[in-house]
């Protein structure tokens, strides 16, 4: 017990010593630039599957802090051990995730922030979109299989150069010629910057560590990849079931409409004004029982169900044209 209340006195005669030397200006610079980088980090780690790792090392920390109280000493050694080569530890562990940051950081540009784009693109983009949905309704009814990677300000040209390079306008026609069966582009994924279909036949590396519904194919696992790796919005067509499926941000939402492709192809590709935000709203937001990762279990059940209903449908048709035949 007087360890701990040694290790409080410590704590509290510390933090005073802060707050007494709190005078300057740069002391409020100091503790907004470690909020804003605590806050990145929640952002970036929800975006991928990190967050199981994030907890293990708190619960080593506390583990360490118990050992410490306790007097410990083989084991703290053995953390000490840990802590020496923790630098290098959190490099291998959160490679990717650092990887995508400093690109993002890379590629923002301070103009994005004041400039839009202007009515002309803006329409060509909306061409775009609508020329995709037809293509995927053709697609979806016809359960032809497709992979359509729209790029946003990641660069994507891992993924390009593995692929065959073009460049043409996206067109109904356009897409569903690529991916026709036998065509020879039909293979892996495509990739479209604007209104232009840049790369076809991209082959996506994939890894072991995507959790998802055991009747994901290939491709919706390589959509989730891309995703993952990159803010690309990553539009796929079901070969089984000929189900329209986005992946954003490493998550899946299947049963897709033509109306809400439509509608989220837009949301995610045309830039709009922001609406004002506070660093409070965003933090509420972020940490809110109903946020966003809730919001996506709800729409994923409601897709599942909406999957469902299509499958059963399909089975009911399949059994009359067998009875009709009979």
């Amino acid at each position: 017990m007087d360890k701990i209340r040694e290790t409080l006195s410590n704590f509290f005669a510390e933090a005073e010593n802060i707050l007494s030397g709190f005078d300057s200006i740069s002391d409020v610079l100091d503790i907004l630039l470690v909020a804003v980088i605590i806050y990145a980090l929640i952002v970036q780690l929800r975006k991928t599957q990190s967050v199981h790792i994030i907890k293990g090392i708190a619960l080593l920390t506390i583990v360490y802090a118990i050992v410490v109280v306790a007097g410990m000493e083989t084991s703290k050694m053995i953390f000490d051990y840990l802590i020496n080569d923790l630098l290098l530890i959190i490099v291998i562990i959160f490679g990717t995730e650092i990887r995508q940051a400093l690109e993002h950081m890379g590629q923002s540009r301070f103009k994005n922030i004041f400039s839009f784009s202007s009515a002309k693109e803006d329409q060509a983009l909306i061409d775009a979109i609508n020329a995709t949905v037809r293509a995927c309704d053709s697609m979806s009814h016809d359960k032809i299989g497709s992979l359509m990677v729209f790029q946003r300000r990641s660069n994507l040209g891992e993924l390009e150069r593995s692929g065959v390079a073009i460049d043409a306008k996206v067109t109904t026609e356009m897409l569903c010629s690529i991916f026709f069966p036998n065509a020879a582009l039909h293979d892996g994924a495509i990739i479209i910057k604007d209104d232009r279909i840049i790369a076809a036949r991209c082959i996506v590396s994939l890894k072991n560590d995507i959790v998802v519904h055991h009747k994901v194919g290939t491709r919706h696992r390589a959509a989730l990849e891309v995703s993952r790796s990159s803010d690309a919005v990553v539009v796929v067509t079901s070969e089984e079931t000929g189900i329209i499926s986005v992946a954003v941000d490493g998550v899946l939402k299947r049963g897709i409409t033509d109306s809400e492709l439509r509608q989220m192809l837009i949301e995610y590709l045309i830039p709009t004004p922001a609406t004002p935000s506070t660093l409070s709203t965003k933090f509420k937001k972020l940490f809110s029982k109903g946020g966003t990762a809730h919001a996506t279990d709800d729409e994923s059940s409601e897709s599942e169900g909406n999957r469902q209903e299509e499958e059963k449908k399909e089975e009911d048709e399949t059994v009359a044209e067998k009875s009709g035949r009979e």
